[in-house]
Formats: structure tokens, sequence, C-alpha cells
């Protein structure tokens, strides 16, 4: 049987994808486990960072004008300031991060000074030299960190400087991941004739993670309607998301289609102009008062991989609040790729910087169960269908891999 689907672009699939979805709200999360979390608030500072005016050197405060012998009257340490402001004639030992005492119009580095435990020779200073001032890196008030960003390690340390123990984030979204198919085996099991082992359940599983949701479920399906049915709805119950790899084609054993509607889902799209996968199937199941994703991707490696980049890492992006379109880039070619008449192709490039810009070069075999080509391939080159080919030389879009 042919497959007669109606095939939409890719950026019309990602629109009804990123239409169907909304944030799933917030909650505290500390920041020691905060990492890779969308931050759902704005982050306004209530204090100077840092909050006084600090020493950027081990050396001595010195005074105004201050040049030659000087009196050694105290010491600042980091936490512990010093008890004596500085006096013309006289300077306070100090330590980097220290509080500088009142007074002190610079800070001399130890090595460019002499002396003894009772006095030191210092050089003239340039007034405020070495000198961290309060509010210098963020004042009271600023607006540090904006709501839709992903906490990246920098961002664990501004919040820690401004005193937050925790930061509001948007929930990660809960994913199911289900594969079909009899031929199926899990990796470590001996392998009957005809049997493969089960590659994408844990590829998929590794993009769920990058994209910074949670996988809560992993299962594998038979090829038989009833068992097709009650483990999507069973997963549904449970998640946000549901990603299903395989059945979702016209063969006699593709019974993924059929089970949704079975179940009630709404079909958003089914069938991409796009090579490999072709006969991706989006939609929407009503659950528990919630509605759940459903992404039936194709069960080739590559293509289940591809799909899920281009359509289902959007959505677990917009489900935290994140942008959902921030992995895109323009890239010139390095190699001649035909064209396919019908689809646009996402061709797996390795990616070099030349100082035109992004290179991109195929990674080889482009077949859609040459699951390798994804080893060393750090963006997809998205190449229009039409007659004849993409020359070396082009400039294409590319859809940056994580």
């Amino acid at each position: 049987m042919a497959f007669v689907a109606e095939l939409i672009g890719i950026e019309e699939a990602r629109g009804r994808v990123l239409g169907a979805v909304r944030t799933l709200g917030v909650e505290s999360v500390p920041l020691d486990v905060a990492l890779g979390r969308v931050l759902a608030e704005e982050v306004r500072s209530q204090v100077h960072v840092p909050p006084f005016d600090s020493s950027a050197m081990d050396g001595f405060a010195v005074p105004a004008g201050a040049e030659g012998d000087l009196e050694v009257i105290g010491e600042a340490r980091a936490g512990a300031p010093a008890s004596t402001a500085v006096r013309p004639g006289a300077a306070v030992r100090i330590s980097t991060g220290a509080a500088v005492p009142a007074g002190t119009e610079a800070v001399v580095p130890i090595e460019r000074t002499e002396g003894d435990a009772a006095t030191v020779v210092v050089p003239r200073s340039v007034p405020g030299a070495n000198i961290r001032r309060r509010g210098e890196d963020i004042a009271s008030g600023d607006l540090v960190i904006s709501p839709g960003e992903v906490l990246r390690p920098a961002a664990l340390g501004v919040l820690a400087s401004l005193g937050r123990p925790a930061a509001v984030c948007s929930k990660r979204p809960a994913v199911a991941i289900l594969a079909t198919g009899d031929e199926l085996v899990d990796p470590g099991c001996r392998l009957q004739a005809g049997q493969i082992w089960s590659s994408n359940p844990p590829a998929l599983a590794g993009q769920v993670r990058q994209a910074g949701a949670a996988v809560e479920r992993i299962g594998r399906i038979p090829d038989h309607p009833g068992a097709t049915r009650s483990e999507i709805e069973s997963a549904a119950a449970a998640v946000d998301v549901v990603v299903i790899s395989g059945g979702v084609s016209v063969g006699p054993h593709d019974h993924v289609k059929g089970a949704l509607a079975a179940i009630g889902a709404e079909e958003l799209f089914w069938g991409v102009a796009l090579r490999p996968g072709k006969p991706t199937w989006f939609g929407t199941l009503g659950s528990g008062g919630r509605s759940v994703a459903v992404f039936g991707l194709p069960g080739n490696p590559v293509s289940s991989m591809v799909c899920f980049q281009l359509f289902v890492r959007p959505a677990l992006l917009a489900l935290q609040g994140a942008a959902p379109d921030t992995g895109r880039a323009t890239a010139v070619l390095d190699a001649d790729i035909t064209r396919n008449p019908r689809r646009d192709q996402a061709v797996r490039c390795r990616l070099s910087s030349a100082q035109d810009g992004l290179h991109a070069a195929p990674t080889g075999p482009q077949g859609s169960h040459v699951l390798t080509s994804m080893l060393v391939a750090d963006g997809l080159a998205l190449v229009e269908a039409g007659e004849g080919a993409a020359r070396r030389g082009e400039r294409v879009p590319v859809e940056l891999l994580p």
C-alpha cells in the first residue's frame, strides 16, 4: 500500500507542534540540582556584588599620595576586616578579597614592595589600583537573568553570589519512550533468528535528557493492535510527552496510528516532506484532564533521531519555557548534495569554522539505517527539495545538534 498522507513542510510541522504545547508550571529548585533547568522568574539583585570595596591582590592598602617607607599598622583578611583605618604614613597588610579599610586609595601588590613586618616600602600607585568596587559586577536592582534562560554553571554561581539558595524553574516534562517491533531485543540479550538489539530507546533517552526533560518510562511494544493501544494509553496517563518509535507507516504490522485513533488522540499531522522522516505523526491525547503530546517517529534509527531533533526537542524546550529555535545557523556546503525531487533532506554533517563562517561536510552514507552517520555529526544541513544538486559553496540552513 502506498503512503498517501498529505505531506507538510518541516516549518509547518514545527509550527503545529509548538502551537499545541504549553509550559507546565513552575517549582523551586535548589542550586545544586538546577544545572540545565530553565529559569521561570526574573532575577533582580537585591544587593550589590561585591557588597563592599575589596582588594584584588595580596599586598598593602595605602592612603592617597603614599610613597616610600610606611608603617604597617594592621591587617585585613578575607572575612576579617581591619580594625583600623589607613592614615597618612601608614599601610595595612591586605589579602585578596578582603574589605579595604577606610582611607585606602589603592592596593599595592606585595611583589612591588619591600620591608618587614613593621614597615613597608611602596612605590607611588595609581588611585583606585587593585580595588574591586562595591557593585562593580552587579548593582542592587539590576536585572541579572531573564526568564527562559537555561541555567549553566556560571548562572548557578551568579545566583549564589546574590544569596539565592534556589531558583524558580519550569517543571521538566516527563517523557515516555516506547519502541515497537517484534524483532527488538534489549541489549545484552541473546539474539534469535531475525532479531536485532533495540537501539532507539537509549538514543532517544539521551536526546530527551539533553533537552532538559526527564525520562520516566521506557517500554517495548509488540506488533499487536491491542498491546499497542494499551501501552500507549498506560504511558500517557503518567507523563507529559509520549515518544513512539516505529509502527507509524502503512505496513500490515504498523499499528500506532490506528491505536492512537482508537484511544481518542487528535492527529495534527501525519507525514512530513522530509528525508529521512516521512511518516512522522504528531497529535495530542487527553489523559486525566491533561493534554499529552504524542510523537510517532519512524523506526529507522537515523530517522528517529533526526525527527526528534526537528520536532520533539523544540516541544520539550517550549514546555519548559525555553526558546525552541536557538540551535540554528547557516553553513557553506563542502560537497555537492543531490536534491530529492519531492522532499527536503536532513543531511548529517560535520561542521567546521572558516573565515567565511561555518562549513558543512556530509558524514558519509546517508541511509536512514546508518546510525554511525550520527556519531561525528554536529548538525543537520537542510537541503530543499528540487531538481539537480545543492552545489559545493552554497549556503544552506543547519540545525545544530547539541
